[in-house]
């Protein structure tokens, strides 16, 4: 069974405000040497905020990379060597001004395993208090609620296509629903 590729040699191609690149070249176990481009992300964390009303919070945002704004559960990025649920907290009084009584860690998801070492921290978060929003300069998102059945509906056709909120609301639906 294939376990295991050594890292031979690591050169920086791009470091930006968010991601670094490097291209390294590996030697396999059968001792042939290829290349790996790999991502480095700090990772992050996404919350389903659920009212009492089992209402999930969600926010649709521009994304640059699909030219379209999309509908997500709030999320955001970790600084390196930042807590995850101290994130979390973070994002959700940023993001639809919220904080939580109760914030359930749900796991972890590698949301692009070939190329990229992020990892997204998953969180629910329940005893919601609203208060203002403080959202980062140039961020732009409007915040709207959908129950939890119907969000989940709406993953099983395809249509929140956002890999971490997808992953969150199944996760946060078979818990509510004791599945």
């Amino acid at each position: 069974m294939y376990q295991d590729e050594k890292t031979i040699s690591e050169k920086e191609i791009y470091k930006g405000r968010v991601v670094h690149l490097t291209c390294d070249e590996v030697e396999l176990e059968n001792g042939y040497k290829t290349l790996r481009e790999v991502i480095h992300h700090p990772g992050g964390v996404c919350i389903v905020a659920l009212d009492e009303d089992e209402n999930v919070y969600f926010v649709k945002q521009f994304r640059y990379p699909f030219k379209t704004a999309l509908m997500e559960i709030p999320a955001g990025k970790l600084e390196y060597g930042e807590d995850h649920l101290e994130c979390g907290k973070r994002e959700l009084k940023e993001e639809i001004g919220a904080t939580a009584e109760k914030m359930t860690y749900l796991g972890c998801i590698y949301p692009t395993v070939a190329y990229d070492t992020e990892i997204i921290h998953m969180y629910m978060a329940e005893g919601l208090d609203f208060g203002e929003q403080h959202l980062d300069e140039g961020e732009f998102l409007d915040v709207t609620k959908m129950p939890l059945e119907e969000a989940y509906k709406m993953v099983m056709e395809n249509k929140l296509p956002d890999a971490k909120t997808t992953a969150a609301i199944l996760k946060t639906y078979l818990i509510k629903k004791g599945k």
